[in-house]
């Protein structure tokens, strides 16, 4: 059990390693008490984020997809990694170290599901992103002054019904007439979305789930900034 081991003692490759153990199996207060022992031992923030919590947070996401891992697995890890954030977050806004990218994600407008976009807020933030949720219902309006306020890169809709799918085309059509459609990729979700859906759209991507929803994310970033991104 993590309770019955001396942090202290272990050397810093095994206490990365017992991080991702336990964030995998959502044990948040021992997350933050191996971010605390990283911290003592002089890690930065940045490279406690990266090769702690979001090392842990991609073999999760990992078995999610592979259906190793299912959706209450992952939300208690990601309260896990949300534990350990807030010990980090502050401090890395104080250092000024890099982030993969920053997304404004919601539900549309008439739709009240909020899980998977949760999920995926989540998961986006465990693997290095700065996400704004605006929630549930969330209007062009809304998405709009998300979009002016925060400068994401990218913009995450989701829909579980087949009534609010439409929505989404009226948000990128409002992209598009603000010209800042080509500022922003845009990646849709939701059960009963698909691939020629997105396309038809114009949205650049459709992400079946969370996990896939991370892998994409971290693919356009790539091609963005034209930098590696592990």
């Amino acid at each position: 059990m993590a309770e019955e081991i001396d942090i202290t003692t272990l050397p810093t490759e095994e206490l990365l390693e017992l991080m991702a153990e336990d964030l995998y199996d959502g044990f948040a207060d021992e997350i933050v008490a191996e971010v605390n022992e990283c911290l003592k031992r002089l890690m930065t923030p940045y490279d406690t984020l990266t090769r702690g919590l979001v090392a842990g947070m991609d073999i999760v996401g990992n078995d999610f997809r592979d259906g190793i891992l299912f959706v209450p697995e992952v939300l208690m890890a990601a309260k896990a990694m949300k534990a350990g954030m807030v010990v980090l977050r502050p401090l890395l806004a104080e250092t000024g170290a890099p982030k993969i990218g920053s997304m404004v994600i919601g539900t549309v407008k008439g739709d009240i599901h909020d899980i998977g976009k949760n999920l995926v807020a989540m998961m986006m933030e465990g693997a290095g992103f700065e996400v704004y949720n605006t929630g549930i219902n969330t209007s062009v309006e809304d998405f709009l002054e998300a979009i002016y306020k925060y400068k994401p890169d990218i913009l995450g809709m989701s829909a579980l019904l087949t009534t609010t799918m439409p929505y989404m085309r009226v948000v990128i059509d409002a992209l598009k007439s603000e010209g800042i459609r080509e500022s922003l990729i845009v990646l849709v979700g939701g059960a009963p979305l698909n691939e020629a859906f997105a396309e038809d759209i114009g949205a650049d991507a459709y992400c079946r789930d969370a996990a896939v929803a991370v892998e994409t994310a971290k693919k356009f970033m790539k091609l963005r900034r034209g930098m590696a991104i592990q």
